[in-house]
C-alpha cells in the first residue's frame, strides 16, 4: 500500500474509533435517562417501544399497528 493510502486508511480508522467512543458515551447517557425514568415509575421497555414508533413514518406506523391488530385478533388477544 502506498504511504498516501496508508495515511488515509489510518485517518478513517481513527475517525471511526473516535466516533465509537462518542457513541459509547451517548449510550451510557441514554441508559442513565432510562434508569431515572424507571426510578420515577415509568417502564423503560414501553418507552423504547414508543421511541421506536415515533421514529417510523406515519404510514409505516399505521401499517404496523394494523398488522399487529390483525394478528392479535387472529390469536384471540384483541
Amino acid at each position: 500500500m502506498t504511504t498516501v493510502a496508508s495515511d488515509q486508511l489510518r485517518q478513517f480508522i481513527e475517525r471511526i474509533e473516535t466516533l465509537e467512543e462518542e457513541k459509547a458515551a451517548v449510550m451510557a447517557q441514554i441508559r442513565e435517562v432510562y434508569a431515572e425514568a424507571k426510578g420515577t415509575g415509568f417502564d423503560p421497555k414501553t418507552m423504547r417501544a414508543v421511541i421506536r414508533l415515533r421514529r417510523m413514518e406515519t404510514h409505516k406506523r399505521a401499517e404496523a399497528e394494523a398488522l399487529l391488530e390483525t394478528y392479535k385478533a387472529a390469536l384471540g388477544l384483541a
